[in-house]
């Protein structure tokens, strides 16, 4: 299961709380399904907070990266909060990281946007 809050860091920063796994099925399509409601409202400054995340697969990788592209596409940008542990080291293993700016927290993330 996936659960997904979205806060405001700051007036121009959206951040997507999200808990859960991310993986193949109903919990991909429910995280591109929020993203693609960020960009239709025009935020385009985006954290996802990875903190409670315990399980990320291929497919969930691949809607980082999407997400990341989409978000740019629409002028703005995506980054990575609180990867932890195994999530941490497949956004490292896969290069994400080189892609998407990975930090340790959401106040970190939102410096310098």
């Amino acid at each position: 299961m996936l659960e997904i809050q979205t806060t405001h860091l700051r007036l121009d920063v959206v951040v997507l709380e999200i808990t859960g796994r991310i993986k193949i099925g109903r919990e991909g399509k429910q995280l591109e399904g929020a993203v693609d409601s960020l960009v239709s409202g025009e935020w385009k400054k985006v954290i996802f907070d990875l903190t409670g995340v315990t399980h990320i697969d291929s497919t969930g990788i691949r809607i980082i990266v999407m997400s990341a592209g989409q978000v740019k596409r629409a002028g703005g940008e995506l980054r990575l909060a609180g990867a932890n542990g195994h999530v941490e080291q497949a956004l490292k293993m896969t290069r994400v990281d080189q892609i998407v700016g990975l930090h340790p927290t959401t106040v970190a993330a939102a410096t310098g946007f």
